[in-house]
């Protein structure tokens, strides 16, 4: 057991992307700033600090409808969106795993049956992902937030959404390839990532510029190197940090020092709100 432990330990240290910066002084500056997202960030439900710094973004630039979309929530309780549902918001999730999805059904029962929350059970592909959001979960134009976390294809995806406009967007970056560094893993409408290989999803830098493409701006990430966060171009002016770009708001993967700042409490085990 402790030989097992030591191997996986060395090989996580070997794994880390070489630190060409003192991100020691780099997380100290950037949480003295207040323009910076990183003091801001917290875990309620989310997987890391998601919760706090998606609560920042909207204390800024304010809420409309409060209403959410998030795909690859697994069984929900654990997701981007599960604390803004508790909070009052109105939601679509699609989940592609049946397995997590009937955990899903039986945890969220009660804003399934309110219909506050709408679930889909469907494998996410380019081809699909527009009738899903806006035929099977009845959502269209405007919402508050996307949040995109399917291990693999997460950049075709977000390309591929028209039926809706989100205001914020969520997205998992693969971070073991810093700034300024451009690579996407070529489409694949059956890719499940099997948890073990660097080949997924896309790099921040890539991100970053497809954001601007579709009319929108970086304003951070999360402290240990997970999600990125955008912002509709026209609600970001003074509001964030600056530069708005991948080499000035990238985070090194970091899935240690993460619980030294991040709460949560006790894991949940089913959904407790109205």
């Amino acid at each position: 057991m402790i030989k097992k432990y030591i191997r996986k330990l060395r090989n996580f240290w070997l794994a880390r992307p070489v630190k060409c910066n003192n991100w020691e002084y780099e997380n100290k500056r950037r949480i003295e700033d207040p323009l910076y997202l990183d003091r801001f960030g917290y875990r309620v439900y989310s997987q890391n600090d998601e919760d706090g710094i998606i609560q920042e973004i909207f204390n800024r630039i304010g809420v409309t409808n409060k209403t959410f979309v998030e795909f690859g929530v697994q069984d929900g309780l654990e997701s981007n969106c599960h604390y803004l549902l508790f909070n009052g918001w109105n939601g679509l999730w699609i989940e592609g795993s049946k397995k997590y999805f009937e955990k899903l059904q039986k945890c969220f029962e009660k804003p399934l049956s309110t219909k506050r929350l709408t679930a889909i059970n469907a494998f996410i592909t380019t081809d699909n992902i527009n009738k899903l959001i806006s035929e099977n979960g009845k959502i269209n134009g405007e919402i508050d937030l996307l949040s995109i976390d399917i291990d693999g294809n997460d950049y075709w995806i977000w390309e591929k959404i028209n039926c809706i406009n989100p205001r914020v967007v969520v997205i998992e970056y693969n971070a073991k390839f810093p700034p300024p560094c451009e690579w996407v893993m070529e489409y694949d409408p059956n890719y499940v990532w099997n948890g073990k290989d660097d080949g997924y999803g896309a790099t921040l830098k890539s991100l970053e510029l497809l954001g601007k493409r579709l009319g929108y701006t970086l304003v951070g990430t999360n402290r240990n190197g997970v999600n990125a966060f955008f912002v509709k171009k026209e609600l970001t002016k003074g509001l964030f940090a600056e530069p708005a770009t991948a080499e000035n708001l990238y985070h090194v993967f970091d899935d240690v020092n993460v619980f030294l700042y991040v709460n949560g409490g006790l894991a949940a085990k089913k959904y407790i709100g109205k």
